[in-house]
């Protein structure tokens, strides 16, 4: 494929700014920016996302994301989003509150697939 030396120009810019931003770029950005027609839409979306204006004030966002990667057991976004919160102004027990939202909805998740599996199993009749 191809590349457009346009959408490359502004995905070093979008690296650039990440770097300066954040002092790393994430792995995920790393690859995708192999692909600039791929890389260039899904850091929009982020920052539009975690940073743009909406009803949630930043650091609500950041918190969101921090609940979200620990139920996604996402190790390295944890950390990143943790600090984001933090730098965001964020206190330690609203971090592990978050945190602690995120690990119980991924138990609720894990009990609703497995309950049922065992409903099936030992044919326990469900509403």
């Amino acid at each position: 494929m191809e590349e457009d030396p346009e959408l490359r120009k502004r995905t070093e810019e979008v690296l650039r700014a990440t770097k300066e931003a954040y002092g790393f770029i994430p792995v995920v950005n790393q690859v995708l920016s192999e692909r600039p027609d791929l890389f260039l839409p899904t850091a929009a979306l982020a920052q539009a996302v975690l940073e743009g204006d909406g009803a949630l004030e930043q650091k609500q966002r950041y918190l969101c994301a921090v609940a979200a990667a620990t139920a996604a057991g996402g190790e390295y976004c944890v950390r990143a989003q943790a600090t984001h919160a933090r730098d965001a102004g964020a206190t330690r027990d609203e971090i592990l509150e978050a945190m602690t939202i995120g690990s119980y909805m991924a138990m609720t998740r894990a009990q609703s697939y497995a309950f049922r599996k065992y409903a099936e199993l030992f044919d326990v009749e469900l509403e």
